[in-house]
């Protein structure tokens, strides 16, 4: 079943009373079109989840909003605008920070201020930020071997590897991340959500029953970049391990909550409560613009230290190694640390990004953040749907003079 832009008529998925058979979410297909476009902003109908509390002050964010919808800009296929490029690229909602105020703030296809999208691969960003908290307060090295902390990993493919190899996804373990093989091992974590029915004669397993499954290595702990959604999920276990705290309360304590945020995120879990911190997480676009906005004030909110500095500086400018041919085709001079996507390593910028469409953009240079919330059809593009956003958001920034 094709999938809709916001300019087409909106199916009655999930509606109705009662909801017709053909317009529910069939199961194992929340990510599918045109299902998915209904599904990213209400996971909470769909999956087990965990709630990542807000605290009791909200970080407030000046707002100057203008229209840029005729905002013209050109792509290699020809000339659009900020409005043609959202509706063509399947937007749920976006917003733009520029010097101290949000210039631009837009919501489609039903989506509210208060709607918590998922994010996905985003969430390894948030996940990794913890983890750079608990390093400045001497609760994590990343120079340690993973099995320091989790012994259990021994008998892994992670037996060998340091934690901070982890975080930059260069451990040699073998994951297969193809998206659209049904059979590839990125799946099985859809299986340990629920969200997809395990094979004929498999029972649903939990995310630490996969982890201890992956035996095999292709490479050398350290020696190439291979991007692989369980370096995620092994990095929250060695955290709960550092720190003796479970990962969604941790997160809630020392990231989500100081924050400011205007409303509760949540985690997709397991049956053990153990939470997706790869891909799981959901939340509304001003909370997500408030976690750029603290990258981009070096992880200060009104006078107060969030986020290490040193890990700031780390994702910005430390060494950010290896990199691979596929990252290369979109990145020419880019690279991955600490689980964020740097564009240019000659320069500060970093990326957020999760599948379908889900963006967090960070300029510190030219005081940008740039949040981008949608439902692709497919997992990946290539349609260049993330260059014509970063260039719908430059040519916005070009405007203000």
């Amino acid at each position: 079943m094709n999938s809709y832009k916001n300019s087409d008529p909106t199916p009655p998925i999930m509606q109705g009373v009662p909801v017709p058979p053909e317009w529910r979410v069939p199961h194992g297909s929340y990510d599918q079109p045109p299902f998915n476009r209904w599904a990213f902003q209400n996971m909470r109908m769909i999956a087990r989840t965990s709630d990542v509390r807000r605290g009791d002050r909200v970080w407030d964010m000046p707002s100057r909003v203008s229209d840029y919808d005729n905002v013209a800009f050109d792509l290699q296929s020809g000339s659009t605008t900020w409005a043609q490029m959202l509706n063509d690229t399947y937007t749920d909602a976006t917003l733009i920070w520029h010097d101290g105020q949000i210039i631009c703030e837009q919501y489609f296809n039903g989506m509210s201020p208060r709607s918590q999208h998922i994010v996905f691969s985003m969430s390894k960003s948030l996940t990794s930020t913890v983890a750079g908290c608990l390093i400045e307060d001497g609760l994590l090295d990343p120079s340690a071997p993973v099995i320091d902390y989790v012994p259990g990993l021994a008998t892994t493919a992670w037996n060998g590897a340091t934690v901070q190899q982890v975080l930059d996804m260069t451990t040699g373990a073998v994951f297969d991340e193809t998206y659209e093989n049904p059979k590839a091992d990125v799946w099985k974590l859809d299986v340990a959500m629920g969200m997809r029915a395990p094979d004929p004669g498999e029972s649903e397993i939990t995310i630490w029953e996969l982890i201890q499954s992956l035996k095999k290595t292709d490479a050398a702990h350290g020696s190439r970049f291979a991007y692989r959604s369980i370096e995620t999920e092994v990095l929250s276990t060695i955290m709960e391990y550092a720190s003796g705290q479970q990962f969604v309360p941790m997160m809630s304590e020392r990231l989500w909550a100081p924050m400011g945020p205007e409303e509760d995120g949540f985690f997709m879990a397991d049956t053990a409560g153990f939470a997706l911190s790869d891909g799981g997480f959901c939340g509304c676009l001003r909370d997500l613009a408030r976690f750029g906005r603290l990258m981009l004030e070096d992880g200060m909110r009104d006078g107060a230290r969030i986020i290490p500095q040193s890990w700031i500086d780390d994702v910005r400018g430390g060494n950010h190694g290896l990199f691979n041919d596929l990252g290369r085709e979109i990145f020419p001079n880019g690279r991955y640390r600490n689980m964020f996507w740097i564009p240019d390593q000659d320069r500060p910028a970093h990326l957020c990004l999760g599948i379908h469409g889900q963006h967090i953009y960070v300029d510190p240079e030219r005081g940008i953040v740039a949040v981008k919330l949608s439902s692709w059809p497919t997992a990946l593009t290539e349609d260049g749907f993330l260059m014509h956003w970063l260039k719908g958001v430059d040519a916005i920034i070009a405007e203000q003079g």
